[in-house]
């Protein structure tokens, strides 16, 4: 059982910096700050001991305590540029917080993620032994019929034209990252610097709740999604 470990941290990355879409991470969605739908969801899910954002920023520290979130540390600057990797976010968040087994980094901008599907992930740990779990998604667009332009704008395969099949209903079934949830002990990611590799086991959640916001159309269409 997961309550018998030392628990697990909900890491939400939100800042300032945003290029793609300024303010994004507490930009009104559906009425509640984009960073709202991700505190709420880690909030309600049974698993979470703690749910923690990291930013630089205080306007989103302010309003990401007054959604529910906890802000036991103000991330420092240089962690906090176009170019910081993310996993340097997270191992600075676990040298604040030391004390978590499992830590659960949900980005902000997956809003429609529910709690099930973050119990569900760490859940993919527990009953597989697995260090590591990641959401992912059916991909909607195959390599096997992705092509690069030459710059007289003809198309060449990216895989080998032998490999391509001219069926759709031939294509392998393959997933994608979706961004949503990233889940690892605490130890072996301090290790692997990464929740990627050979042991990782993946949490397959639908297309719908897999919108990933980096511009005004993917706000809009999560807008959309949560009206309908």
């Amino acid at each position: 059982m997961i309550e018998s470990t030392g628990g697990v941290l909900a890491l939400i990355p939100a800042r300032g910096g945003s290029k793609g879409l300024p303010g994004k991470n507490i930009r009104l969605l559906h009425g509640k700050p984009l960073i709202g739908w991700s505190i709420d969801a880690a909030r309600a899910a049974r698993y979470v001991s703690r749910v923690v954002v990291s930013s630089e920023d205080a306007g989103i520290l302010e309003v990401a305590r007054v959604q529910g979130a906890q802000i036991p540390f103000v991330r420092p600057a240089e962690l906090a540029r176009d170019e910081t990797p993310g996993m340097d976010v997270v191992l600075h968040a676990l040298d604040q917080l030391p004390d978590y087994e499992w830590v659960v980094l949900l980005q902000p901008t997956s809003p429609l993620r529910l709690a099930a599907d973050i119990d569900a992930a760490i859940e993919c740990c527990l009953s597989t032994g697995a260090p590591a779990c990641v959401s992912v998604c059916e991909s909607a667009a195959s390599p096997w019929w992705m092509f690069r332009l030459d710059d007289g704008g003809r198309m060449h395969s990216f895989l080998p034209k032998e490999q391509r099949t001219v069926r759709r209903q031939d294509l392998p079934e393959l997933y994608a990252l979706n961004g949503a949830i990233y889940v690892a002990r605490t130890a072996w990611l301090r290790e692997t610097r990464s929740f990627l590799s050979d042991d990782t086991v993946a949490y397959v959640m639908p297309t719908e709740r897999s919108v990933d916001i980096d511009t005004l159309f993917d706000f809009q269409l999560a807008e959309c999604l949560l009206r309908g």
